[in-house]
């Protein structure tokens, strides 16, 4: 029942990976534009930072107006940003003269509105969900969020089919951004209409009722003096005492080492794959399209599958604890383990992919690994995240904490994208792409570090939230 009510609005959600395909475009803007790879780090790290510097704001008007205004938004927002970049790749090509400098500013410009429109996409599916279905919280996220895991492994199967040369496997960038102009934004459109969260005061179930009528007869014992639907979960607080809680800090600098990493491996794994020879593996990956195409691929799959496993596997063995009036917290099913295990293994994928490409890879058919670890990694981390910050902090501000939180990422993809790109860019000769293990071994190295630094994080918190997550 509930796969079946989530299916018919969530199967839109595979338009909104448009910024996730971009190692897709980078082989092309490399070759046709000139661009250098400190500019194609700024493209790709707007697209991804740029989900998040509104986050709480549309985590709010989540909260408070519900879904529908948000997927209006990002129908706007994403027929622009493609749109626009559809256009000045177009005049570029076009006019070779025109400084590229000039157009990675521009780019930037618009994949930074792509990013947005990915957070109001985001945000609208996702707790639609969640504040429908609070009993499988998670199961609902996960569910959710596989439909945008799944988006880059559609959207570049759609790329590939439709606007790429067969005979050398070229994609058509400015016809393929034209498609993601206008399929986003009727699909967004098309959301706006049917996208809703229930009440909770209207249409009370029995169960409410009875509820209800234990409440009123004890409720001069607890001296309330307010109705039962008023009744405030006391994890409802303001954002000043979530910003003083010293374990949201410890979880937001988590997310910095541990998502910063993966977006900054979803935003350059083309360039990371085609910086190495092609070995054994040559008919399959010899092109510079077909190895960025096979790892989005790969990420894809891998993100999606463990939101698809780890949102049941949460939801059964580690339930979110709810508040209901003279009963206080409790959970629907019996609370196994932590969900803070979850966090646990994500940063210890993280910390071995690293590893591998650190002492294992030697050919582009090895980076395959990486992929399938960060997108484990990046898929199991979002959704597990919906449910601890529900049991940490309560359910009526969901959207919000969880915008607040996201700002963590953002920080750390900000961080590391750079990071990458400098230290690319010293090893570059002069117009030419960097090659060799070189290129990113020092990179690897420091994520591989701060990995287990976040591994250690979640020891921390385990100790303090065994018991409530």
């Amino acid at each position: 029942m509930l796969i079946c009510e989530l299916t018919t609005t969530e199967i839109f959600s595979l338009f909104a990976g448009g910024i996730f395909v971009f190692p897709l475009l980078a082989p092309a803007l490399i070759e046709h534009l000139k661009l250098t790879q400190p500019q194609l780090s700024s493209i790709a790290l707007a697209g991804m930072a740029g989900q998040y510097p509104f986050s709480s704001i549309v985590g709010k008007l989540i909260d408070r107006y519900g879904p529908r205004v948000c997927s209006f938004l990002a129908a706007i927002m994403f027929s622009a940003a493609f749109g626009l970049s559809a256009l000045e790749v177009s005049l570029s090509s076009a006019r070779s003269s025109l400084p590229n400098a000039a157009v990675a500013e521009r780019l930037t410009v618009y994949f930074a509105m792509a990013g947005l429109g990915t957070v109001l996409s985001y945000f609208s599916f996702v707790f639609s969900a969640t504040k429908t279905f609070t009993s499988y919280l998670t199961i609902a996220s996960g569910i959710t969020m596989s439909m945008f895991g799944l988006s880059p492994l559609f959207l570049s199967y759609v790329g590939g089919r439709f606007f790429s040369d067969t005979s050398t496997g070229s994609l058509d960038v400015t016809r393929f951004l034209l498609f993601l102009a206008i399929s986003t934004g009727i699909v967004h459109l098309a959301s706006a209409l049917v996208l809703t969260v229930p009440s909770t005061t209207t249409s009370p179930s029995s169960s409410t009722l009875e509820t209800d009528s234990i409440t009123n007869e004890r409720s001069r014992l607890l001296d309330r003096g307010q109705s039962p639907h008023c009744t405030s979960d006391p994890r409802d607080s303001s954002a000043l005492e979530l910003l003083r809680d010293s374990n949201f800090w410890l979880l937001a600098l988590y997310m910095v080492m541990i998502l910063g990493v993966c977006e900054m491996i979803m935003s350059n794994v083309g360039t990371i794959a085609l910086s190495l020879p092609s070995g054994m593996a040559r008919t399959l990956v010899s092109k510079g399209e077909q190895a960025a195409s096979l790892q989005v691929k790969i990420l894809s799959i891998s993100n999606t599958l463990s939101r698809l496993l780890v949102g049941p596997l949460a939801d059964f063995i580690s339930p979110v604890f709810s508040y209901r009036l003279l009963v206080g917290f409790a959970t629907t099913r019996k609370h196994r383990i932590s969900r803070v295990v979850f966090l646990s293994g994500a940063a210890s994928l993280l910390a071995a992919s690293c590893a591998w490409m650190v002492f294992g890879v030697r050919t582009r058919h090895d980076v395959w690994l990486l992929s399938v670890g960060t997108g484990i990694t990046y898929g199991a981390v979002f959704t597990v995240l919906p449910g601890v910050t529900c049991s940490i902090w309560g359910i009526r501000n969901l959207a919000r904490n969880f915008g607040i939180i996201t700002y963590s990422p953002f920080v750390g993809t900000t961080f590391y994208s750079y990071v990458y790109a400098l230290i690319v860019a010293r090893h570059s000769p002069k117009g030419m792409a960097c090659q060799g293990r070189i290129c990113w071994e020092s990179t690897f190295y420091f994520c591989l570090g701060t990995s287990f630094a976040a591994l250690a994080i979640t020891a921390i918190l385990w100790r303090k939230w065994s018991g409530r997550t």
